[in-house]
């Protein structure tokens, strides 16, 4: 497609097209659609440097490369000139937290509970990005999915869609926490919304409820402290000092997004590729003893759970076995020290020391 070197629409025709663009999302099933420039606040990309510089990513080397790429749009595509924001509605039938009550369950962040997000959005706004190439004669446009250095959350809150609440993540007032994210960015000038403003007030829930204390401040995420970090990015042993507080929390962490008041208003998605998998849904810890690779692969194909692999995935479940409380866990927790991986083995001799005797 040739390079655009100007806008090609009349004053009129962007305000015209934006509106077709947002019917048209809604009409492939995209639950939020918004526009914003091509660009982040100053405070962001500030955020964002000082949360690299000091090394409150942990091990997410991919989070320094291409920091000045992830810190402005236009560094990675200079024709970029504006963006289309999609979301995409997760939200839980159930509340979260309520799971951290049953100490034997098997704790799933509510992201990863079926398919993969990144396969059912990106379908979706691919269709989106044809639908706008051939209204718009051919102009450039890129589309990602959590794929590149596109700083998401950031560039949401210039739009309708929501803004950043304390804990970082995206708040919507129509859906809370619960909305995946996918951008467009176009190299033709459309007119932006009036960001939705930030609605946090003086509320702390997300703060407070955080078993780790990784929300140093308001706006600000140490991930080297943050379960969900620690139970699917990070690659070594879990630190001792979160062990008690991960729970039953097998994968990822969703206290900080469930105690946003905001929820409230949300509602059930209705993807059917987000309704928890019955490998997942009411599953006990117990039900992954013995566990083996094979076994790991099938039941979570298609997931996300799936990238982290079997051996992340034993070491996590041998320390909410160990958190439990159940004397059942104990022989499987023993064939787990017994493995040929260290960090397994000794996340499993620790659990055994944390169970009644």
């Amino acid at each position: 497609m040739p390079k655009a070197t100007s806008n090609p629409f009349n004053e009129a025709a962007p305000t015209e097209l934006r509106a077709q663009i947002h019917a048209q999302a809604i009409a492939l099933g995209f639950d939020a659609c918004g526009f914003g420039p091509a660009q982040i606040p100053e405070r962001n990309r500030e955020r964002y440097l000082e949360f690299v510089a000091t090394g409150q990513h942990g091990t997410m080397d991919w989070m320094q490369t291409r920091l000045d790429q992830r810190s402005d749009p236009q560094t990675l595509w200079p024709e970029a000139r504006s963006v289309v924001v999609v979301g995409l509605n997760y939200g839980p039938e159930d509340n979260p937290l309520d799971r951290l009550d049953q100490p034997q369950r098997a704790n799933f962040s509510v992201y990863a509970e079926n398919r993969d997000y990144h396969d059912i959005l990106k379908r979706r706004l691919k269709r989106l990005a044809r639908w706008i190439a051939e209204h718009t004669d051919g102009q450039p446009l890129k589309v990602f999915v959590d794929t590149a250095p596109v700083p998401e959350k950031a560039l949401a809150a210039q739009t309708s869609v929501g803004w950043q609440g304390k804990h970082s993540n995206l708040v919507s007032p129509e859906f809370g926490s619960w909305l995946f994210l996918g951008v467009i960015y176009l190299s033709i000038d459309l007119p932006a919304d009036t960001p939705t403003p930030d609605q946090c007030g003086s509320c702390t829930r997300c703060i407070d409820i955080c078993p780790t204390a990784a929300i140093p401040a308001p706006y600000t995420l140490d991930a080297t402290r943050c379960l969900a970090y620690l139970s699917i990015e990070h690659r070594g042993a879990i630190p001792v000092e979160f062990r008690k507080a991960m729970g039953n929390r097998i994968y990822g962490c969703d206290d900080c997004l469930a105690a946003c008041p905001w929820n409230k208003f949300a509602k059930a998605t209705a993807e059917a590729g987000f309704k928890p998998r019955d490998v997942v849904d009411q599953a006990q810890l117990l039900d992954f003893a013995g566990f083996d690779d094979a076994a790991f692969r099938a039941a979570f194909s298609g997931s996300p759970i799936k990238r982290i692999g079997i051996e992340r995935f034993l070491r996590n479940l041998a320390i909410c076995l160990g958190n439990s409380g159940q004397q059942k866990a104990r022989e499987p927790l023993r064939q787990l020290a017994r493995s040929e991986n260290p960090i397994v083995a000794e996340s499993a001799q620790w659990a055994l020391g944390q169970l009644p005797t």
